[in-house]
């Protein structure tokens, strides 16, 4: 496991003064829409520009990627010339535009400004902060996100203090953070106050030694075994950028482990807990919706639909009212335990469901009472 996956899985482009572009994502398509792919590198071929194959104009200008690459490259629609595809063959003539796509965004890296945002803090000492971030909370700036997030709040907090967040592999957006949550996901995140506490804290990550267990409401009742362990593979869907999926044979994606106990039945819906190993993108939501258990109310994957039930509108008004109710994914970090950088001791914290989620779950406990009554 990489030791930058509990903070992100896209590889940081770098373009280092002067020479070559040095070349870090990895060139994986998967038949990648190009409609999805980002701009990372911009070449305009000068005036005086002689004609040449584009995989040896872009040779000299990009490091540590193959001919091979890059022709692979333009096959997938990843590489362009004045906006449009090309063959791998096509030659570059002066003032050509050419244009290289990733499937990632490029890295947002900006000054962090402090804003004066409530944090709900569970503990602090002097290494170490543990917060109870709300539902729709960003954790860290980035494409689409440069204010109102975690990190904004930390930065005002800790500089009315006279302390400043350390950072972590050279971001500047990412002060104190050790792993995070979806921006919907409710719940347990900590994060580190120095250099020393951010190294601990980053080590436990990658040693999988972090206690980690969450609640989910997921759609349907669980037939058979009523706990379980997933060890499945995750990965970037090659058809849709925004989404990740399960790769079940192993052979691309990264090793993902989710353990899970149905805590309670509630018919057409079931509250579960999920324990993670890892800590991979969107890997409960990714996990369960694979076991067929999507998560209620995940737009992003499909369960803001009637995915179990009954086709009468009594019933479709309910669940609309249950989405409305809680009207983001049904997960929620609830625990979370590590080990304290400086004294040693095993730390454990446990919050209680927001408001929002125990109402839903509530909800379905008298419809499920009303169906046996």
């Amino acid at each position: 496991m990489d030791k930058k996956d509990n903070i992100e899985n896209d590889e940081k482009d770098v373009s280092p003064e002067g020479g070559k572009k040095e070349w870090k994502p990895k060139w994986k398509y998967e038949s990648q829409r190009s409609s999805d792919l980002f701009e990372h590198y911009r070449f305009v071929a000068d005036p005086g520009q002689s004609v040449i194959r584009i995989d040896k104009f872009l040779m000299d200008k990009v490091e540590k990627v193959t001919r091979s690459k890059l022709q692979s490259a333009i096959r997938d629609g990843a590489i362009k010339v004045n906006g449009n595809n090309i063959k791998p063959n096509h030659k570059i003539r002066p003032n050509d535009v050419v244009t290289i796509l990733l499937p990632n965004p490029p890295e947002v890296d900006v000054p962090v400004t402090p804003e004066n945002i409530p944090l709900d803090i569970i503990y602090e000492d002097d290494d170490v902060m543990v917060i109870n971030k709300p539902a729709g909370m960003v954790v860290h700036p980035g494409v689409g996100h440069v204010s109102g997030t975690l990190v904004n709040a930390l930065s005002w907090y800790l500089r009315e203090q006279g302390s400043n967040l350390p950072f972590k592999d050279g971001y500047v957006s990412r002060p104190g953070l050790v792993h995070r949550i979806d921006k919907d996901t409710s719940g347990l995140l900590v994060t580190a106050k120095n250099e020393y506490a951010m190294s601990h804290l980053s080590n436990q990550f990658f040693r999988h030694t972090i206690h980690r267990r969450y609640w989910a409401l997921v759609w349907g009742g669980f037939d058979g075994e009523l706990e379980g362990t997933l060890k499945l593979n995750i990965g970037r869907d090659p058809y849709n950028r925004l989404h990740q999926r399960v790769f079940p044979e192993g052979d691309m994606g990264k090793y993902a482990c989710t353990h899970y106990k149905v805590l309670e039945d509630l018919y057409y819906v079931s509250l579960v807990e999920c324990a993670l190993e890892t800590g991979r993108t969107h890997q409960i939501r990714v996990h369960m919706k694979y076991l067929g258990h999507t998560l209620f109310n995940d737009a992003k994957y499909g369960g803001d639909q009637i995915l179990k039930g009954t086709v009468f509108s009594k019933y479709k008004q309910f669940v609309d009212n249950a989405f409305k109710l809680m009207p983001r994914q049904a997960l929620h970090a609830k625990s979370l335990g590590f080990v304290h950088p400086k004294t040693g001791e095993q730390m454990m914290f446990e919050v209680d469901l927001p408001d929002d989620f125990a109402a839903c779950i509530e909800k379905w406990r008298k419809y499920l009472s009303s169906r046996k009554s």
